[in-house]
């Protein structure tokens, strides 16, 4: 592979201007099918093979018109202190706008007047509207939001408090200022590593080169396949992170080259031939681990994997392929004077030793504290994991400042926190001798399990089946409301068993609680995927058993110490004002097993690009204590730039107002913290160090049967050591330099 890499940085950099005219044509390309696509829709939410989704598909078949998907709203009223919403006045009000509502667009499907709903809760002092729209929340116009939000003006002018819940008001979220604040930060570690300018400035061009095609291939083709807003956020999230990072790892090299006097096409050519090498098997763990979101089988993150992993694949082409050429174009001002004293300095025997060499010795003298003291914290950080609760975000998650939130409260107070998530009980009478007694069974059995109300059976024009609407004690999102969904589904066994009626329970809050279950029974099955495959990629990479069994293990300890900051933060409320978290609640369901995909695949990047050249300094020769020292002294100092540029990146998005994109941003910059500065950079040299040559053994029959996929550049040493040497002096010396990430 090396070989094969050296030609093809040395041709990149040779036709540089065709490179580069092919990749300003793709992003062109993919720009105007972004701009001539139609307006996207949200992304369907379905979940295969649960309860709910099973009810939601037979209210479909059984209730036709009836909307299922569409979007809803609640606009909740509050009379003013000492008043009624029953008072004449108000009354004529709210009746006023349930006019207006109905005709204020045709999306509306339907709007229910409260005094005919019983939509007024005990106390007369709150009332809501409920609206049903035709089309989901993505496809709403703008002219239908308008007419939803001003619907309530004349209300509040006239003394009582109106506010709007449900998903009719959700729109994309805005991330620009996350993407400047990233790309700022990242700007100012580049300047800091390279000293130039020329330097700093390439990996972040074709860093946005690469997620501008990306992003726009996917928003060119969201609405074909269905993908939702969520989708370009996270790729666009990981895509600038990996490809900052990777070209990051080409300059570097080059500029190394250059230091020790070769010819620039040649410098180019052993760049993409050695670091390009890492940079290939490391993003290739990235795509395995974003694709085997697929083994969840959930559409939404199936597509949201494969979109970031198609991303990841264009920043690895790009580093490969684009940036060469870019250094062709940058000319020796890639380095600046200073930069290029500081490396020849470097590497002068009796050069002092940089922060990565110190911090090695200092590593191989106290390996065994050095572990205990990484693992012992990481285990404490972990430790609210232990206490996870799972569930979607609701209005409730809301910042109190919005009128979502403010809804969900008025309900809960008015009515109660069950309101805001009511269940939605479908009893398919199909092979029922009698469906209306059957329903009425279903009621009776649903009031006596403790719940605040039960509307009497609806059902369908053909009669074998209904709908009834139950109402929670507690909020959508407490492990109550949880136990009442299951006590249904275990009641309705009997009813089935008794009258041949199928029960079945959905709504979003059992959507959620399905969703939920099925993330959990998945993580296992993923993580035996993706860490299998990885394990066996990164054998072949260091042709060894127990470092791919170290990165593995070191990668679950930073995930499950992420995943217990998160939930100190998020679900606790620890420094929660520090992270804009307004509303505690439980942690998002898809975030565990959607943290182990995208995190590790990042953190293998690290292991690949440090662990690789302290391999290649053990195969030349030196002992294993020494490779380590080398490995650090080449890559600690690039790795920390990295891994800084990265949690800058994820960092940007935690000032989302989207919660779930927050909760994100927040979770893989403190994982990439946890796996890069104390998994990387101090448990596994520690582990290394006291492994020593055990580390690097590999059986001779699993040796021989393994294919030689020459990442250290082994071959391609050999052939360039025995080729005459050319005018760049490239034999002085270079084979022992040869391979430095």
């Amino acid at each position: 592979m090396a070989t094969f890499l050296y030609k093809l940085g040395r041709l990149t950099f040779r036709r540089r201007r065709y490179v580069a005219l092919i990749w300003v044509a793709l992003l062109a390309l993919a720009g105007f099918g972004a701009a001539s696509a139609s307006t996207a829709a949200s992304s369907s939410f379905s979940i295969p093979g649960t309860e709910a989704q099973r009810a939601f598909d037979l209210l479909e078949q059984r209730f036709p018109g009836s909307n299922a998907d569409g979007a809803t709203a609640r606009v909740v009223f509050k009379a003013p202190e000492g008043e009624k919403v029953t008072d004449a006045e108000n009354k004529g009000e709210i009746t006023g706008i349930v006019k207006e509502l109905q005709s204020g667009s045709d999306q509306v499907a339907g709007v229910a007047d409260p005094f005919e709903a019983q939509a007024v809760s005990e106390d007369g002092s709150t009332a809501y509207i409920s609206v049903s729209y035709k089309v989901n929340s993505m496809e709403l116009t703008d002219e239908t939001r308008d007419a939803l939000e001003g619907a309530g003006k004349d209300a509040q002018s006239s003394g009582m408090k109106v506010e709007i819940g449900g998903d009719a008001l959700q729109v994309m979220p805005h991330t620009g200022t996350a993407e400047i604040i990233g790309v700022a930060i990242a700007a100012v570690v580049l300047v800091i590593t390279f000293g130039s300018l020329i330097a700093a400035g390439l990996p972040l061009v074709t860093a946005l080169v690469g997620v501008g095609i990306g992003v726009s291939t996917i928003t060119a083709l969201a609405s074909v396949m269905d993908l939702g807003s969520t989708t370009s956020i996270l790729a666009m999230m990981i895509g600038l992170a990996v490809g900052i990072d990777y070209a990051l790892f080409i300059v570097s090299r080059y500029r190394a080259e250059l230091a020790e006097g070769r010819e620039r096409e040649e410098a180019a050519g052993r760049a993409v031939g050695t670091a390009g090498s890492a940079v290939v098997f490391a993003g290739l763990t990235v795509v395995i681990a974003l694709a085997g979101l697929a083994v969840v089988n959930i559409p939404m993150l199936t597509k949201m994997g494969l979109a970031a992993a198609g991303t990841v694949s264009i920043a690895v082409l790009i580093a490969l392929t684009l940036v060469p050429a870019a250094l062709g174009f940058a000319g020796k001002r890639i380095m600046g004077r200073k930069a290029r004293k500081a490396a020849e300095a470097e590497n002068r025997p009796e050069a002092k030793p940089n922060m990565g060499t110190r911090w090695a010795r200092f590593v191989l003298r106290k390996p065994v504290w050095v572990m205990l003291v990484g693992v012992l914290g990481l285990g404490i950080v972990a430790v609210p994991a232990a206490s996870l609760e799972m569930g979607l975000p609701d209005d409730g998650a809301q910042p109190k400042s919005t009128t979502q939130r403010q809804a969900y409260d008025t309900l809960s107070d008015g009515f109660g926190p069950g309101f805001n998530g009511p269940l939605l009980v479908v009893v398919d009478a199909t092979n029922s001798s009698d469906p209306k007694a059957a329903a009425d069974q279903v009621a009776k059995k649903v009031e006596s399990l403790g719940v605040a109300a039960v509307v009497p059976p609806a059902f369908n024009k053909a009669g074998d089946a209904a709908t009834i609407t139950v109402i929670p004690k507690d909020r959508p999102s407490s492990h109550a409301t949880e136990e009442v969904v299951h006590d249904i589904r275990d009641a309705g066994k009997d009813i089935k068993a008794d009258t041949g009626a199928e029960v079945l329970v959905t709504g979003a809050t059992a959507m959620n609680i399905d969703f939920s279950q099925k993330m959990n029974d998945a993580l296992l099955p993923y993580l035996a995927l993706v860490v299998g495959l990885a394990f066996l990629l990164l054998m072949l990479v260091f042709r060894s058993i127990l470092v791919p069994l170290k990165a593995a293990l070191g990668f679950l300890l930073s995930v499950v110490a992420a995943l217990g900051a998160v939930v100190a933060v998020f679900q606790w409320g620890w420094l929660g004002s520090l992270f804009g978290v307004e509303q505690t609640g439980p942690i998002m369901s898809m975030m565990p097993i959607f943290m182990v995909g995208v995190v590790f695949g990042l953190a293998m990047d690290y292991e690949v690009f440090l662990v690789t050249r302290m391999r290649e300094a053990y195969v030349h020769g030196e002992s294993p204590g020494q490779a380590i020292v080398t490995g650090f002294k080449h890559g600690a100092r690039v790795v920390t730039a990295a891994a800084v540029i990265m949690m800058a990146v994820f960092a940007g998005f935690i000032g989302s107002s989207e919660q779930m994109i927050k909760m994100i941003g927040f979770s893989l910059a403190i994982a990439v913290l946890f796996d890069a500065f104390v998994v990387r950079m101090a448990i596994v040299p520690a582990v290394l160090a006291l492994l020593g040559r055990k580390a690097w053994w590999l059986p001779r029959w699993l040796d021989r049967a393994l294919p030689n996929v020459d990442v250290e550049g082994e071959k391609l040493q050999k052939q360039l050591t025995d080729e005459p040497a050319d005018a760049e002096g490239g034999g002085d010396g270079g084979e022992r330099e040869l391979v430095r990430v």
